[in-house]
């Protein structure tokens, strides 16, 4: 496989993305929530006076937490309890969310999209293989995603040590390893995951908005992290995002080997518009 000329698939397709608001718009607005909306919530927390009972909602939560960090909110008050926990283990399988979503809106535009615009006859007839043209697919859902991955935490972490600086006494929240490992290496494997299946799924579908759509059902382990951080059933501590980035990068290899043996031009060709 020749990645320049991968690369030129990328370039290609960018341009066209570039200019498409209904691909956009949606990368673009549901990480605004998340790196800007979270913190203002946290705000919101850190102004208001919370009583004991109510820190004692997050028993099930603290009490899986490892030794050291139990000990470390044994010393906070009821607020900084509250604002420490969202802020750190709530919030966080969030951004696993945005690399997921933009990579399959990314990735659903990709074969469905240009056959949508007329542009997948001559795509196909160019003489790039198989297993180039997937690549170039690949990337320009890849780099995308995570280039907004990384800026809305960037993001979220200057707001949230702004906003929570006095509350701590100057101790800066982020960035620590758990959301470091989360951002450089669950959501890496897990956006290369999605792509590969998205860009599967576009391959076979009429559509961009028939892709997207099942490509939505990608979201749903994601959000079985989300709610199981929640509800104190897991942590997602060192251990656990490592055993996930093993899983991942397993899956990926997998699914990029099934991808570039199930694409067939010429079924790709044959769908209608």
């Amino acid at each position: 496989m020749n990645m320049s000329k991968a690369w030129l698939v990328f370039k290609k397709d960018w341009t066209e993305i570039k200019r498409n608001w209904q691909v956009l718009l949606p990368i673009i607005i549901v990480p605004i929530i998340f790196s800007v909306v979270l913190p203002a919530i946290v705000l919101g927390i850190s102004g208001t006076p919370i009583e004991d009972s109510q820190s004692g909602d997050f028993d099930t939560l603290i009490g899986i937490l490892p030794l050291d960090i139990q000990a470390q909110l044994s010393n906070f008050n009821p607020n900084q309890i509250m604002v420490y926990i969202m802020v750190l283990y709530f919030f966080a399988p969030f951004f696993l969310i945005i690399p997921v979503m933009a990579s399959s809106v990314l990735g659903s535009d990709s074969f469905a999209g240009e056959r949508e615009r007329k542009t997948i006859e001559a795509l196909l007839a160019t003489p790039l293989s198989d297993s180039e043209l997937f690549m170039g697919k690949v990337l320009v859902s890849f780099i995308p995603a995570m280039l907004v991955t990384f800026v809305s935490f960037g993001i979220y972490t200057v707001l949230v040590d702004v906003m929570t600086y006095s509350m701590f006494n100057g101790i800066l929240l982020l960035p620590n390893l758990n959301f470091l490992i989360i951002i450089l290496g669950v959501a890496p494997v897990l956006a290369l995951c999605s792509i590969g299946l998205t860009v599967m799924i576009s391959a076979k579908v009429k559509g961009f908005k028939e892709a997207q759509q099942i490509s939505v059902l990608l979201l749903i382990p994601v959000l079985g992290l989300v709610f199981g951080q929640i509800s104190g059933l897991l942590v997602l501590g060192p251990l656990v995002l490592a055993l996930l980035i093993g899983l991942f990068a397993v899956i990926d290899v997998v699914v990029f080997y099934l991808g570039v043996k199930v694409f067939q031009r010429e079924e790709i060709l044959s769908k209608p518009a």
